[in-house]
């Protein structure tokens, strides 16, 4: 997905806002044709009788020290794509490669060293911690599951993690129900560190807190990408916090991506009719400017019976007869743009 495109940021060097040369190295996720299909089960016999195309065929690269935005409208397979690739669901079909290094056939044991590697930061911050455990030993589990250290060197560790994600170490024996919605984002944030991973997928990771914790957290998220060079796969419906942390941001449409470009290309200048739908819902802060909104028809499609063609095209307003029967390409278009429609 990376290939031919113009802007990146090397880790430490630039932020999210920066554009220049890209590193030259492996990326940290490579993921190619990636597909998840659910069987819909029906009767007596649980025979089944279609399939939710959740995901149908997703290709994207991340380096070390990138974030690439995922938006789209709910139920269009954002989230799933995130859990497919750490293997939480099964992929259907398709190649996971970290740094180099297929995983997608890979059994639960041979897929430990590679757990390491990639965590994932909740949507919800309390729901995703056990109200039974103390933030510290929460912090500490995946270190205790991966066997890394001993006990004191655990809880150093957890104490290191704390200071870094902006908590008090005397915080560390309090449960999930005596901090604020942003401390147990910060908690889970603090053990999604825990394992040094190269890649931390962020599944609606803001969407829950108020709009003002929302951007202590966003802030965080983008000092630690600069201070260890992560990856971010961030996924989100929220066009203006995906704007603020991206480097590179993926529209997807009933499980497929419509468009790809780096921010400021996808901002500036959208190609897909979907992507200027969305960008034009965006609210703008200046009263001065006026911004032609493109109301869509219809409702989104059941993922269970897609449309045929070019999935968005009993949407569309620029659709023709081919669109019905051929499904678009994800072509680059210039500059590393890709726009999956025929006539864009």
């Amino acid at each position: 997905m990376h290939d031919g495109a113009e802007s990146g940021v090397a880790p430490g060097t630039a932020s999210a806002g920066d554009s220049g040369p890209r590193p030259n190295r492996a990326p940290a996720l490579e993921v190619r044709d990636l597909k998840k299909h659910f069987p819909v089960k029906k009767g007596l016999l649980q025979k089944t009788v279609g399939h939710v195309y959740a995901v149908d065929g997703v290709s994207f690269s991340i380096r070390e020290g990138e974030t690439l935005g995922l938006v789209g409208e709910s139920g269009c397979g954002k989230s799933t794509v995130g859990r497919a690739i750490l293997r939480l669901v099964e992929p259907t079909s398709g190649s996971i490669k970290v740094s180099g290094e297929e995983i997608t056939g890979l059994s639960k044991q041979e897929m430990r060293p590679y757990r390491r590697e990639m965590q994932i930061i909740f949507q919800d911050p309390f729901s995703s911690l056990d109200p039974r455990m103390s933030a510290g030993d929460i912090v500490g589990e995946p270190l205790k599951v991966h066997g890394a250290g001993n006990a004191k060197e655990r809880r150093d560790r957890v104490a290191e993690l704390f200071a870094r994600v902006g908590l008090r170490q005397a915080q560390m024996d309090s449960f999930p129900h005596q901090f604020s919605g942003g401390q147990r984002q910060r908690i889970g944030i603090a053990r999604a560190l825990a394992l040094n991973p190269k890649l931390i997928i962020g599944d609606e990771p803001v969407s829950a807190l108020d709009v003002s914790i929302q951007a202590q957290v966003i802030n965080l998220l983008m000092d630690l990408q600069q201070e260890l060079g992560l990856g971010y796969l961030f996924i989100s419906h929220n066009l203006a916090v995906v704007e603020h942390i991206s480097h590179y941001i993926a529209v997807m449409y009933l499980g497929r991506i419509v468009e790809y470009a780096d921010k400021r290309t996808l901002f500036t200048s959208p190609r897909h009719p979907y992507t200027e739908a969305l960008l034009s819902a965006v609210p703008v802060p200046d009263p001065a400017i006026k911004r032609k909104k493109v109301v869509l028809e219809g409702d989104v499609p059941s993922p269970v019976k897609p449309p045929s063609g070019c999935h968005f095209h009993t949407r569309c307003p620029i659709a023709q007869a081919r669109c019905k029967v051929e499904s678009p390409v994800l072509r680059d278009v210039g500059g590393g743009q890709k726009v999956s429609c025929h006539f864009r």
